[in-house]
């Protein structure tokens, strides 16, 4: 009997690392909005008062989600940057794009895009942030873009700025599009279409 009460009054062991990632995977698929508490906690296997001992609320949990997205499925991007000229920093950024958002085995649409498509004010703060995620990845862009105009890999009428702006536009675009049902085929011929507009 006293082994019976010690196992009810233990709590179940459970890796946070999977836990995170399966909060995750629910965050991608419904946003910050459409993810209820009872989702979540089934996702992760924990209950409330577990999760809120380990991630606090459903926004500090938010926030460790999108981190793992970020140096998890979206590091491709930051890889994309190191490439040896511009053009192949966009095209395989926006080629990586269409891998994630319209994957087989991950939900369609990007994390960043559909947590923020619908919220109201009290995610707001949420949408801020993630409004500066996707603002900072631009500006990486803009940067890695400055570096190849002053190396000579961009012609000197090119507009860095307009340029990252022009990748964001159309990776938010696919994702978009992937949540709709467009397929991976599909994406990656919007894709070419892009590039033939890249200034050689």
């Amino acid at each position: 009997m006293a082994s019976r009460t010690a196992s009810l009054g233990r709590p179940r062991a459970f890796d946070p690392e999977q836990a995170l990632e399966a909060a995750m995977q629910v965050f991608w698929q419904k946003g910050y909005e459409g993810a209820s508490l009872e989702e979540l906690t089934h996702a992760m296997g924990i209950n409330r008062p577990s999760m809120y001992a380990t991630f606090g609320d459903k926004a500090a949990l938010f926030r460790k989600a999108l981190d793992r997205y970020a140096t998890g499925p979206a590091s491709f991007v930051h890889a994309a940057l190191q490439e040896k000229t511009a053009r192949a920093v966009a095209a395989k950024i926006m080629r990586g794009t269409v891998g994630l958002v319209a994957g087989a085995k991950t939900p369609h649409g990007c994390f960043m895009v559909q947590a923020a498509l619908t919220g109201g004010d009290d995610s707001a703060p949420v949408c801020r942030e993630l409004l500066t995620h996707r603002e900072s990845g631009v500006t990486l862009i803009r940067k890695r873009l400055k570096r190849a105009k002053a190396e000579g890999d961009l012609p000197r009428t090119a507009d860095p700025a307009a340029l990252a702006r022009y990748i964001a536009t159309v990776i938010h675009g696919i994702s978009v599009q992937a949540a709709s049902g467009a397929s991976r085929k599909e994406l990656m011929k919007v894709v070419d279409l892009a590039m033939q507009a890249w200034p050689e």
